[in-house]
């Protein structure tokens, strides 16, 4: 183990640059597909009792999820788990904190028929929406119209154009004066304190698992990958999330026992690296972690 981790904490120095990368400006979408996706995200027609959309636990101008520990339903139906922000999840190899669903499209699908969540079935929401001024929208776009599939694809097609440009992006494409001095340094710790090693690519996280309590236990109720996997050895593994736009994203980590980036970076330095830090190298973690909010696309505003 301590080999393993001295090897992950030098693995920054050897890596360099090419760790991290910027956002695209944009990606490529079926612009009408994501509009009737727009339209969907927003709409409570896909709970059971019309209550609840997937905007509300995915506030896109808000950091994309709900600032609650634990997200609730219908009928107030309390989950189990911190909702993960939505703006630039399709960059994520997989999707949910255990990584259940491979894409947007199959994520997209629980939700709608969790109970603790919107408590629907798909056989009652095709009906729904067959009878709603949706049903000539979904058969202009789709050969056969309402279905499954159809749903589920034009929710994840809006939802891939959530993409949220940052100054930092900008300060990766070449503008030096994008980030301030101090959020410079921060980016400089984030990658010498070994941050970089989980948190890289263009989310800055969401491209593999990582055991929450690497060195020091985390005490965490949940799972992880362990409840889809059943494999001992996945217990306490979870996707690593995007810190994308993780300023407005409080609190944090799958179960939102830390409520603010101070304290979720203190916890990191301790469960994850086995070291702590001293207070001006997470003030000045967290100033970099403030220039990774982003920029909403114009199809992302209600």
């Amino acid at each position: 183990m301590r080999i393993f981790i001295a090897i992950l904490l030098c693995l920054p120095l050897f890596a360099g640059e090419s760790l991290l990368e910027p956002l695209p400006e944009s990606v490529a979408i079926d612009h009408q597909k994501a509009l009737l996706g727009k339209a969907l995200f927003f709409d409570t027609k896909l709970s059971a009792d019309d209550t609840v959309s997937c905007a509300t636990c995915h506030n896109l101008e808000d950091g994309g999820d709900d600032n609650l520990p634990v997200s609730f339903g219908i009928k107030g139906k309390r989950g189990n788990i911190n909702a993960p922000t939505v703006l630039n999840a399709g960059f994520n190899f997989r999707q949910f904190w255990d990584g259940r669903a491979k894409d947007l499209q199959e994520q997209a699908e629980g939700p709608i028929v969790n109970p603790v969540e919107m408590g629907n079935s798909f056989e009652h929401l095709i009906e729904t929406l067959k009878q709603s001024p949706y049903a000539p929208r979904f058969q202009a776009l789709y050969e056969d119209g309402v279905t499954k599939e159809n749903i589920t694809d034009a929710i994840a097609e809006f939802e891939k154009a959530l993409v949220t440009p940052s100054p930092y992006d900008d300060y990766l494409r070449g503008d030096s004066e994008a980030l301030t001095p101090s959020q410079k340094e921060g980016l400089e710790l984030f990658k010498e304190k070994g941050c970089v090693v989980c948190h890289h690519g263009v989310n800055l996280g969401g491209t593999m698992y990582s055991k929450f309590g690497v060195v020091v236990s985390s005490d965490s109720i949940n799972t992880g990958r362990y409840n889809v996997t059943k494999n001992p050895l996945d217990t306490y593994y979870f996707k690593v999330p995007t810190l994308r736009n993780v300023a407005l994203s409080a609190p944090y980590f799958h179960d939102g026992r830390a409520e603010s980036l101070e304290e979720a970076v203190a916890i990191m330095s301790n469960v994850q690296l086995g070291r702590a830090m001293e207070k001006e190298e997470i003030d000045k973690i967290v100033e970099f972690l403030q220039s990774l909010t982003g920029r909403l696309p114009a199809i992302a505003r209600p």
